[in-house]
């Protein structure tokens, strides 16, 4: 399976238990590797035949803008759930990271994958 990475892809949201935290967008960082469903693009070099990277960042920019999570394993699960379900990734790992957010700690995050991971 070939696959699709995107590193520290910088998105503002609103994530966070505490009500200080709920105050104003924060900006997480996003790392995601994506299942290419097949190896037809590496043949045809047509974008319809793979996903559209700068598509998926689109999408989860507006979701980001839209919705907001507490937790950021739920954010990284609804993430993952619609790379797979609206782009047909058969696999994904989603790393999502928050900045700062402890004193004397860079920085924070989680890391999921789901679906039939490469072999």
């Amino acid at each position: 399976m070939d696959i699709i990475f995107l590193r520290q892809v910088q998105v503002e949201t609103i994530i966070g238990v505490y009500d200080w935290e709920r105050v104003a967008p924060q900006t997480i960082e996003l790392d995601l590797e994506i299942g290419i469903p097949s190896e037809q693009p590496c043949h045809s070099d047509d974008i319809r035949d793979t996903i559209h990277y700068g598509v998926v960042v689109e999408r989860i920019r507006a979701l980001l803008a839209a919705q907001h999570f507490l937790l950021i394993e739920a954010l990284a699960e609804h993430i993952a759930t619609v790379i797979r379900e609206e782009f047909g990734a058969p696999w994904v790992q989603v790393a999502v990271t928050k900045l700062g957010i402890l004193p004397g700690v860079k920085y924070v995050g989680v890391r999921i994958e789901r679906g039939q991971r490469p072999r």
